[in-house]
């Protein structure tokens, strides 16, 4: 498996999980306060494409590393979760790297 394929999961990870509390944090300010509305819009619709992007590249990641259904449908709601995606892309990453360096796959967890 290319290490590029890593990357593009690694990089969608990061911006969606940051996309998502930033949506959290206008959510606040839009239902709690009353403020920002067209801010959150832009925000939710933002979060909303990049979501999209994410789980493509998980899926490509996914299926090139040929997780178990569980845990690839795991990785993908982790996109939903405030914060979590943070935590399962360390868990993909220390799971996957051998897979990209070359090394014998590791068995696959569910």
């Amino acid at each position: 498996m290319k290490s590029s394929v890593l990357t593009r999961y690694r990089v969608m990870a990061y911006v969606t999980a940051v996309m998502l509390l930033i949506l959290c944090a206008c959510m606040v300010a839009k239902y709690g306060f009353g403020v920002g509305e067209d801010v959150t819009f832009a925000v939710s619709q933002a979060h909303g494409v990049l979501y999209i992007l994410y789980l493509i590249f998980a899926f490509d990641l996914g299926s090139k590393a040929k997780w178990p259904f569980g845990r690839l449908l795991w990785v993908l709601l982790s996109g939903t979760i405030p914060t979590a995606a943070f935590f399962v892309e360390r868990k993909v990453v220390r799971d996957t790297l051998p897979l990209v360096s070359g090394a014998q796959p590791a068995p696959a967890k569910a």
